[in-house]
């Protein structure tokens, strides 16, 4: 019989080894989409520039995260990619659970799935009741491992809680593989680091500045603050080819 514990603990290293210590999130665009064929050629760009994931925003109801990420790590050689996060009111648990696992399947170590709670107001546009968030996660990170007919995939993948607050931590340790933060100082990183432990891993978003020297610095402050990887992200709802640009430059600098 396969130990699930021991095949969980093998995805987390090889997605950790894959990411690298810095990401990129593709920009984020809430006021119109962008054609697929641009973000092709965006990841391509990032993943020519060096870095080892992309990471991904959902939009509920404008845009699928885990449908982006099949079309997206079908674009390139390598790339590891990370939705941070595939919002929980966005689709049935088991379903997210199985998609993740086909993507896993598709392609080993290259695909993590971070998931959030949100805010009440997407649980009420998707008809749901948002309820106690902790109560809320815990229920659905649950029923992800519930048996389906026909059983879902058995690839095994990186599964991250969006977590900024104490008690979130300590149910992303409990519950799952890691946490992913962003727009926190150092400091918050530390205390993250110190609610999940040595061994689960921790992400942390930052802006990025146009200084390369500035961007290198902020990252390598989150590192030493326990972060076992750092994405960068730009500022959301400006031009997406300026913003991949933009990426694209400071890319050398945080390495």
């Amino acid at each position: 019989m396969t130990d699930v514990s021991t095949d969980a603990e093998a995805a987390v290293e090889r997605i950790r080894r894959s990411w690298g210590p810095v990401g990129a999130m593709l920009p984020v665009v809430f006021t119109g989409s962008v054609p697929i064929d641009a973000q092709r050629a965006a990841v391509r760009a990032l993943e020519r520039a060096g870095y080892g994931a992309a990471w991904t925003n959902e939009v509920l109801g404008g845009k699928d995260a885990l449908v982006q990420a099949a079309v997206l790590l079908a674009a390139t050689e390598r790339m590891s990619f990370g939705a941070a996060v595939a919002n929980i009111w966005a689709r049935q648990p088991e379903t997210m659970q199985a998609a993740a696992a086909q993507l896993a399947q598709a392609y080993p170590g290259r695909f993590a799935l971070g998931i959030g709670v949100g805010y009440p107001e997407q649980a009420a546009a998707a008809g749901r009741e948002f309820g106690r968030p902790l109560a809320t996660m815990r229920d659905y990170r649950q029923r992800m491992d519930r048996p389906t007919q026909p059983p879902a995939p058995a690839a095994a993948f990186a599964r991250i809680l969006g977590a900024h607050g104490p008690r979130m931590l300590e149910l992303a340790a409990e519950i799952t593989d890691g946490a992913v933060q962003v727009m926190q100082p150092p400091e918050a990183t530390a205390r993250a680091r110190a609610a999940l432990g040595p061994r689960k891993v921790l992400v942390a978003g930052l802006r990025a500045a146009e200084d390369p020297g500035d961007v290198a610095a902020r990252v390598r402050e989150h590192t030493e603050a326990g972060a076992d990887h750092v994405v960068l992200m730009v500022a959301p709802d400006g031009d997406f080819a300026a913003g991949v640009e933009q990426l694209e430059r400071l890319a050398p600098a945080p390495r």
